[in-house]
């Protein structure tokens, strides 16, 4: 089959995007409108659902397809009832993209002494919480013939120096076991590594001007930053037809931060 731009399309497809409920300028909600432009009806889920339900007018107000709903994915039943409404309002899922992640929320923990309970709240969300959305969704993967796991982790685990960085680690190593256990069911799974993100979030994280803001500066081979838009392109090829031989692997998005042969 000869390659057409077509097969960057969505049309007919169901994507459901955790952590989406940001406004303004944040990954989630560019995540969400940038599948539901490629044609995709999309299932907004945030923790916020005002948040989500504030994505989700913005896609049905340009004239796409989406329903937002309210999840915490450390709760068994939340992420149950998240995979009902995707059946229910769109008839299943194709695509899971497991963006919902702590970053903030964690400050600056050292290993040398970072309680427990916040060890166990990080890999709760960052990793479990995606193992527990995939496996919701991988029964109606496999019932439509495929489908296609994205999961956001970071440039910031490679190499792993924060504990940020540890769980998005893990979740990379959750990545290639889920490429080798579900490939034969026609479902892909595959990591997408951001840099320097110009998000609210990634604005708080490396303020302009900071020291680490001027390593990146020096270092990276492009721009030091980039917008959460430009993330989507990633996003859709991983997503679509035209990425379907693509599987296991962590594509890095950064301007070059990150260089791996």
């Amino acid at each position: 089959m000869s390659f057409s731009i077509d097969q960057f399309r969505l049309d007919g497809k169901v994507a459901i995007v955790t952590g989406a409920g940001g406004r303004g300028n944040s990954i989630g909600r560019a995540y969400a409108t940038g599948l539901a432009a490629a044609g995709a009806a999309v299932v907004v889920a945030d923790i916020n659902l005002a948040g989500a339900q504030a994505v989700a007018d913005e896609i049905i107000a340009a004239g796409g397809r989406a329903i937002a709903v309210g999840v915490d994915i450390t709760q068994d039943d939340q992420v149950t009832a998240m995979a009902a409404a995707a059946q229910k309002a769109f008839g299943g899922v194709d695509i899971l993209v497991n963006n919902a992640a702590l970053m903030l929320e964690l400050g600056q923990l050292n290993v040398a002494d970072v309680p427990f309970d916040q060890w166990d709240k990080i890999m709760a969300v960052n990793v479990t919480g995606a193992l527990r959305c995939a496996q919701a969704v991988i029964p109606s993967m496999r019932a439509r013939g495929g489908g296609r796991i994205i999961n956001q982790v970071s440039g910031g685990a490679f190499p792993a120096v924060s504990i940020y960085g540890v769980s998005k680690l893990a979740l990379t190593g959750l990545t290639t076991t889920m490429a080798k256990q579900l490939g034969r069911d026609g479902i892909t799974a595959n990591a997408i590594a951001p840099g320097n993100v110009t998000s609210e979030a990634g604005a708080k994280l490396v303020p302009e001007g900071s020291p680490f803001a001027q390593y990146l500066a020096m270092s990276v081979c492009t721009r030091a930053s980039g917008a959460p838009d430009e993330l989507v392109g990633a996003l859709l090829l991983l997503c679509s037809q035209a990425g379907a031989w693509i599987t296991g692997q962590t594509l890095h998005v950064d301007g070059g931060w990150v260089l791996r042969p």
